[in-house]
């Protein structure tokens, strides 16, 4: 690259360090890759929660429902009372 044709030192430290930048900008690319796969799986994971918890209140919901309904008495009961 540069230092095949400056042949010099100062040529030779910035063509490693070009090569370095694009290392490190290669790993970066990938480090962000994994992460946003990993922010997928997720959102995936919490869609399936919401829609567990939705469930959830529905149930509750008919629960509630059946409680507000009056309940017949239980147990004996005495002549005359």
């Amino acid at each position: 690259m540069l230092s095949n044709i400056l042949k010099n030192e100062k040529a030779i430290q910035i063509s490693i360090r070009i090569i370095e930048v694009f290392i490190k900008l290669r790993e970066t690319l990938l480090l962000h890759k994994d992460v946003s796969l990993l922010v997928e799986q997720v959102e995936k994971r919490l869609g399936k929660q919401d829609q567990k918890i939705e469930v959830l209140f529905t149930y509750l919901n008919k629960f509630m429902e059946e409680q507000e309904k009056p309940r017949t008495a239980i147990g004996f009961k005495r002549k005359g009372a």
